[in-house]
């Protein structure tokens, strides 16, 4: 998975901020390199589960999907991962698994650890699936 986030430069380096803070967002899923879904916040509706945590002086989403310790992510994508809309992509960073809803369906396949880390890169950085990514 990909994606933007935008920030206002105001908060920078402030600790912890959450989806009402970001000014925009998008996420594209792959699969074996082949895109499989997207997800823009312009395309919330008042059904759309949309929370997020974002750590903005460590540059990286907190996981481990405690809503209560901020580290609990739903783009998109409801604790049951299936609500993500017919053609949706959504992600879910739950406290069972980090995983991805593809057409309202769950995709078990997809499910990793929930404290697996997520940081954020920028765009400039070359990124596969088989790097190794620096954690200190």
């Amino acid at each position: 998975m990909e994606g933007i986030i935008e920030v206002p430069g105001n908060l920078l380096n402030t600790g912890i901020i959450t989806e009402q803070d970001v000014s925009a967002f998008f996420i594209q899923g792959y699969h074996d390199g082949v895109p499989i879904g997207a997800w823009n916040m312009r395309q919330r509706t008042t059904e759309t589960t949309w929370t997020l945590f974002f750590d903005t002086t460590n540059l990286e989403f907190p996981m481990g999907g405690h809503f209560l310790e901020q580290s609990y992510q739903a783009w998109n994508a409801n604790g049951e991962v299936n609500d993500c809309g017919p053609n949706g992509f959504g992600f879910n960073g739950g406290n069972w698994a980090q995983d991805v809803c593809i057409d309202n369906v769950w995709i078990a396949a997809s499910s990793i650890d929930p404290d697996t880390p997520l940081p954020v890169f920028g765009m400039d950085t070359e990124m596969s699936c088989q790097s190794v990514v620096p954690l200190s």
